[in-house]
């Protein structure tokens, strides 16, 4: 692990003690798990990761027909009556 140091306004600060003392943790613990959330390459690698899985999924399907008729299929009962002048 590597010490660094940063500036936070005392609006900031005082939110993080608050979430820290709900959560049962450090300040420094939250701003690790943000910065995991946001720039840490496993969280975006499993993501990533997921979407893969899934690609194409259904390319071999026989039974869903094209997307234009899926569509059509299921705005058929959404068409307005016009109503008389």
């Amino acid at each position: 692990m590597v010490r660094t140091q940063i500036y936070l306004d005392e609006p900031m600060h005082a939110r993080l003690r608050e979430m820290a003392r709900q959560q049962g943790k450090s300040v420094s613990d939250l701003i690790r798990e943000a910065l995991a959330r946001s720039y840490g390459v496993d969280h975006l690698s499993e993501d990533l990761k997921a979407l893969e899985a899934v690609t194409g999924i259904w390319r071999d399907r026989k039974d869903l027909g094209t997307t234009d008729e899926y569509v059509r299929r299921l705005r058929k009962d959404t068409h307005r009556l016009k109503k008389p002048r």
